[in-house]
């Protein structure tokens, strides 16, 4: 009966703290970058499929608008 373990199962490991806040840290930015992506992406086509802005049109409002995120989301 040596391997009988008679804790709790969530006290077997030390948590690695520093390493928690990293992993935490890179999932909130690609979420927050993720999303920006994704909304410039539905108002560029928005606008070159019901705007007729055309692929040349929707390819600015897509490169306007994500540099203008870069800047909203530091």
């Amino acid at each position: 009966m040596d391997n009988h373990h008679s804790g709790p199962v969530e006290t077997g490991a030390p948590m690695d703290y520093s390493e928690h806040d990293k992993t935490y840290n890179a999932f909130l930015a690609g979420a927050k970058w993720g999303t920006m992506l994704i909304i410039v992406l539905m108002i560029a086509m928005a606008a070159g499929f019901f705007g007729g802005a055309g692929f040349i049109g929707s390819l600015l409002v897509f490169i306007i608008l994500n540099i203008a995120g870069v800047f909203l989301l530091r």
